[in-house]
């Protein structure tokens, strides 16, 4: 791809001699780059982190983050008329110390984003092919070894999943924290909209409209805003609801998984409030690759390496500077020998299972695989009934007197449930009914406690059968303890009804539960703690049901025997 001259004073000195501008990293010599997107019109900006002093004739492997979140304008940086990149992930540079163990840290701005040109395009074919240009262009460098790594967390994690699909030469390696895998189920579950997303789109226009610091022309001139696709954009967001439509099935990273071999390190939390865990496991266990890795948590929207204050999100900080947000330490440690196998070919001195899995009680273990190896699925038929579609009813503190709740037998036996339950119906539909399902663990004081949700919205009329994936989650129950399914027309902490209630009786004719059941029972565990995030869940919970209620709702679930001893040496 050709480069494009920023000035030719700037050609001179970047491009023929490596001469870095000032960088506020005594580690790191920066320059910038232009080139061509994959579409043979957009301009793309490039910061260029090298280690300090290194000859430009040195090759290195490439750290890359392409991203919407880098922009060099000074309300981002607090810097005006400085010089340097975008400090987004300076902290994992910081602790990682990987420009000093022979990096290159690249940030590419996303079209519309940052000092790139065009338009930004919420993770469609224009940014897909931004993502394919950055990496075979950091992998064509005289500086680079023709390995790169892609790197972000949350949307730069989500280009990091676009780059697996779009397949660049010279990716080797992702490492992707909490990401979008499907545009639409990021604002979507199966046709309902997740709360706080109406409209959506205007705050990544607002991200596409900054310009860079007054100091920089070409940046600001490259970078100016491209309106016309503002409502493009917007529109197509907030009015295709299937993720079948045209706008979504090119947002849809799930299925471009199938038969993808590139190494994938990936977290996944399973509180999380922000990128959802919807579509996280169907994803993961699509990838066909042998040496994929992930942490699968009770923590929020965080970076596995950040202090619980530093991470704040959705009420998680409570000022703790030492406590760690996912609360497992070695997050960096595993991420650099990741990159080094898959960039560098060193060979660990250790191979460690696939995945690290934090469960409720927060206790963090080793698995090869999740859901575990020796889950078994266990089905329940729930009760039939009715319930009023009138877009009312939480899913965490649900109302015990409403809705078609099953409740299982006291528990004789420890359980612990790995995996995604699945509930599948038949409902007697009106046009563009609400469907919600809940599942919950009932103490022996009948305190309610959420485990997990899923929702639905039907179109057309007469019977319909669907099945609805609820999200995975990790939980031990105890003996003693009950499970419970409660159906309804809403699940108003999560998703918005508004106009879209029908205010009609819906029949469910039947209805069955299908639940992940570990069956060998886990007694070794690494280092590691609960989290803020889980702390905050369970106490939330303060719903009970009376002794009564149980008992009118009770039904025979398939439950689980007592778990068994390990067989020596399973992971």
């Amino acid at each position: 791809m050709r480069l494009r001259p920023i000035a030719a004073l700037v050609v001179l000195l970047t491009l023929v001699s490596g001469m870095a501008s000032a960088t506020p990293r005594a580690d790191a010599d920066h320059t910038e780059y232009y080139f061509t997107s994959s579409d043979g019109v957009t301009t793309l900006h490039a910061d260029v982190l090298r280690p300090t002093g290194l000859a430009a004739d040195v090759k290195t492997p490439v750290i890359l983050t392409v991203s919407p979140y880098t922009n060099h304008a000074p309300s981002s940086l607090g810097d005006a008329n400085g010089t340097g990149a975008s400090n987004r992930f300076f902290d994992f540079l910081d602790l990682s110390h990987a420009l000093e163990r022979g990096y290159t840290y690249v940030i590419v701005d996303l079209p519309g984003d940052g000092g790139s040109g065009g338009c930004n395009d919420w993770g469609g074919l224009r940014e897909q092919g931004a993502v394919r240009a950055a990496v075979e262009w950091a992998a064509d460098q005289p500086w680079s070894t023709g390995k790169v790594a892609l790197f972000g967390k949350s949307y730069d994690g989500w280009t990091g999943l676009m780059g697996v699909a779009q397949q660049p030469k010279g990716l080797a390696a992702v490492v992707s924290l909490e990401p979008v895998f499907s545009g639409y189920r990021y604002i979507y579950m199966n046709g309902v909209r997740r709360a706080g997303f109406w409209p959506y789109g205007q705050s990544f226009t607002t991200y596409d409209a900054q310009l860079g610091r007054p100091n920089e022309t070409e940046y600001n001139v490259n970078s100016a805003p491209q309106v016309w696709c503002y409502p493009v954009n917007i529109a197509g967001q907030n009015v295709d609801w299937s993720e079948t439509g045209p706008y979504w099935t090119e947002r849809n990273l799930v299925p471009t998984a199938e038969g993808k071999t590139t190494p994938v390190f990936m977290t996944q939390g399973f509180l999380e409030t922000n990128t959802k865990p919807d579509g996280a496991y169907e994803y993961w266990n699509t990838l066909a690759g042998p040496d994929n890795r992930a942490w699968f948590g009770q923590f929020d929207h965080c970076r596995a390496w950040e202090t619980q204050a530093k991470c704040g999100t959705s009420g998680t900080s409570v000022g703790d500077t030492e406590r760690l947000a996912v609360g497992h330490p070695g997050f960096i440690e595993d991420v650099m020998t990741f990159l080094d196998l898959h960039l560098k070919g060193i060979q660990p001195e250790v191979t460690e299972p696939k995945v690290e899995v934090q469960d409720t009680l927060g206790r963090w273990r080793y698995e090869e695989s999740w859901p575990p190896a020796d889950t078994e699925y266990l089905t329940t038929e729930l009760r039939p009934g009715t319930y009023s579609d009138d877009g009312s009813g939480a899913g965490r503190r649900p109302s015990t007197t409403t809705g078609i709740w099953s409740v299982s037998q006291p528990l004789e036996h420890d359980a612990w449930m790995a995996g995604t339950p699945t509930v599948s119906v038949s409902v007697d539909a009106i046009p563009n009914v609400n469907f919600a399902a809940n599942l919950y663990d009932i103490d022996p004081d009948g305190k309610v406690t959420m485990i997990s949700r899923g929702v639905q919205s039907l179109t057309g009329t007469g019977v319909r059968n669907f099945t609805v994936t609820l999200y995975g989650q990790d939980w031990p129950i105890a003996a003693g303890h009950r499970i419970a399914v409660r159906i309804g027309g809403a699940d108003t902490d999560e998703f918005q009804y508004g106009g879209t209630a029908t205010r009609q009786t819906v029949t469910v004719r039947n209805a069955r539960i299908t639940l992940p059941f570990l069956t060998d029972n886990r007694t070794e565990f690494l280092e590691g703690a609960s989290t803020g995030k889980l702390e905050q869940y369970l106490a939330f919970a303060n719903v009970t049901m009376t002794p009564e209620q149980i008992a009118a709702a009770e039904a025979d679930f398939g439950l689980p025997g007592p778990l068994v001893e390990r067989p020596a040496g399973a992971v």
